[in-house]
């Protein structure tokens, strides 16, 4: 295997060379390999050597003598338009080929200031780096689709944030860095060739299917990216997942999860959840990521619309339709998840009503999202465990859903239940904890009792109490974007 530019094609000023920061660094001893996912090295054949990964993956040396790129985009932040964002604290050092012939890149984050800096130092802080680690491997395991961290090196040089802190380097593995806001980026620079060129890419990689032509080609790439951010919002909103920054510059039209900075998982149940310090007006809350999903996907749209060979007024006219095919796809994946979740093998209008009921109350007495479906899922086991229990203030519910579910085999109801629900997520008090750990001493005793416990979401088994409680001062819980 052997690694490559891959956005080169596009254009020089999309695809940017620039040296990280320790590229010239004197002393190599500084890089220390804190992190390393053995398991995404060895699933996509990664050709680095743990014992120099520290090297390679802190910036000091390059992959096959590729030159490093810093990508440039724009993005609706909060919904301001910012023309020129582009990656102003990451480099990616090369992408490379899977033994099926599938692409993928390696970016470093955190790695010095680019040409997208905006006077940033472009550095990152060890906690960030774990958070991104631990919560890309957490959700990877509950089957979210999701970019990858293969590795935390940490640098030897403290970053200054509101205090000083270490830094750090991590390295993420992603299908593609193609993002909404590439396709705004290269719009707004008037650029139809790179526009047809990023297309092509993201077809050859994600959706090889396609074989429409012309303005036909344009509709199916838009549905086809529509489709993958429906499918991955709803993957958020069954385990409690909450980005908190869905710009269009985090929103990769693979549909992958990327930018793990201010995310945290919804614990008590509430659709107005949020705990971005940077979102004030609740933009990015919980039971608004669908409408965000689907606004991006119009911004994708509009960027696109100088491609059209029909006259402007018909190329809406059929980009609007996709739209509107967005929010009938996602109904019914959300319903089909509702379903899934309560153990339905049908769905009727009448559960309309029990779902509803059900979430009233998991809002109205603050249950917690995770062990309220966990515990409904344990019911329906051959023997319930002790550590899952359903709350008093929903048993009268739950006699209302056995009545439902009664004509099924519960065997087939637990089956469906128990691989939908999670049983542990990265609970946000741990994740602090295993933060501070890591400040502290570089290393985390919790992290690795947590850790494998992640990586089997879905096994039911008695658990220690630590790992199923919620933050107890969740209410002033706030998450940071990690620059």
């Amino acid at each position: 295997m052997s690694f490559f530019d891959r956005y080169n094609q596009v254009g020089t000023h999309f695809c940017v060379s620039n040296s990280p920061k320790f590229a010239q660094a004197t002393c190599a001893d500084s890089f220390k390999l804190l992190l390393w996912n053995d398991n995404i090295a060895q699933k996509h054949h990664i050709p680095i050597n743990k014992e120099s990964a520290n090297l390679y993956l802190s910036g000091h040396l390059s992959l096959d003598g590729i030159e490093a790129k810093a990508l440039a985009y724009s993005g609706h932040q909060f919904g301001h338009f910012n023309p020129t964002l582009g990656d102003g604290r990451a480099h990616l050092i090369g992408s490379f080929n899977d033994r099926s012939g599938q692409a993928y890149d390696l970016q470093l984050k955190g790695s010095g200031s680019t040409p997208f800096s905006r006077a940033g130092d472009g550095l990152c802080a060890l906690g960030p780096a774990v958070r991104e680690f631990v919560m890309s491997q957490a959700l990877g395991a509950l089957n979210v689709p999701t970019t990858d961290c293969l590795a935390v090196v940490t640098t030897g040089e403290v970053v200054h944030r509101n205090s000083p802190l270490s830094g750090a380097v991590l390295c993420r593995v992603a299908s593609s860095h193609i993002r909404v806001g590439s396709f705004q980026y290269l719009a707004l620079q008037q650029d139809d060739e790179g526009l047809k060129t990023l297309m092509e890419l993201a077809i050859a990689r994600y959706f090889p299917n396609i074989s429409e032509q012309g303005d036909a080609r344009i509709i199916a790439f838009l549905r086809a990216v529509c489709k993958k951010q429906v499918e991955l919002v709803v993957h958020w909103m069954r385990v409690g997942f909450i980005h908190g920054v869905m710009n269009t510059d985090n929103t990769l039209v693979g549909g992958e999860t990327i930018d793990y900075g201010p995310c945290a998982m919804l614990e008590k149940f509430d659709f107005e959840q949020v705990f971005s310090s940077i979102d004030q007006h609740g933009r990015y809350a919980f039971g608004k990521q669908p409408n965000m999903a689907s606004w991006n996907c119009a911004r994708l749209a509009e960027s696109m619309l100088t491609l059209f060979v029909a006259e402007q007024n018909h190329a809406i006219e059929q980009v609007s339709e996709v739209m509107v095919e967005f929010a009938n796809d996602f109904n019914n994946q959300y319903q089909q998840m509702w379903s899934k979740k309560l153990g339905l093998l049908d769905w009727r209008e009448s559960d309309s009503e029990l779902l509803s009921q059900l979430l009233t109350i998991l809002q109205s007495e603050h249950l917690d999202y995770t062990n309220t479906f966990a515990a409904l899922s344990n019911s329906m086991l051959d023997k319930p465990l002790a550590c899952f229990k359903v709350p008093q203030s929903l048993l009268s519910w739950q006699q209302r859903w056995q009545a439902r579910i009664k004509e099924y085999q519960a065997a087939e109801v637990s089956a469906l239940m128990c691989s939908v629900n999670p049983a542990v997520i990265p609970r946000n008090a741990l994740m602090e904890q295993v933060i501070a750990d890591y400040y502290q001493q570089h290393k985390s005793e919790l992290l690795s009792q947590w850790l494998p416990l992640l990586n089997n979401p879905y096994k039911y088994q008695e658990y220690e109490q630590k790992f199923l409680a919620a933050a107890p001062d969740e209410q002033h819980y706030q998450t940071f974007c990690g620059t």
